[in-house]
């Protein structure tokens, strides 16, 4: 009896702990601190700067237009020139 006992304090505690700091994390995020938006921004700054140059990863005249069809998915789809135009 003593050791379900013992064994359940400890769940018990545990489970608290973890309660407490998920809301110490939740607070910490509704109210950061005042330097947090300046250090996150040099980290943005130093991983765009170390990112290769994409200026060739992509070229838009190989790819063809397609369009998201509730009851079809993904489908290609042509474009006329016309098709933007109102009467």
């Amino acid at each position: 009896m003593t050791n379900n006992r013992s064994r359940f304090i400890l769940d018990a505690v545990r489970h608290e702990l973890d309660r407490q700091r998920r809301e110490e994390l939740r607070l910490s995020l509704r109210n950061p601190h005042a330097e947090a938006s300046q250090v996150a921004e040099w980290g943005m700054r130093e991983w765009c700067a170390g990112l290769p140059d994409d200026s060739d990863l992509l070229d838009p005249a190989s790819g063809r237009p397609v369009r998201w069809r509730r009851d079809e998915g993904w489908s290609s789809e042509t474009i006329s020139p016309n098709k933007d135009k109102k009467d």
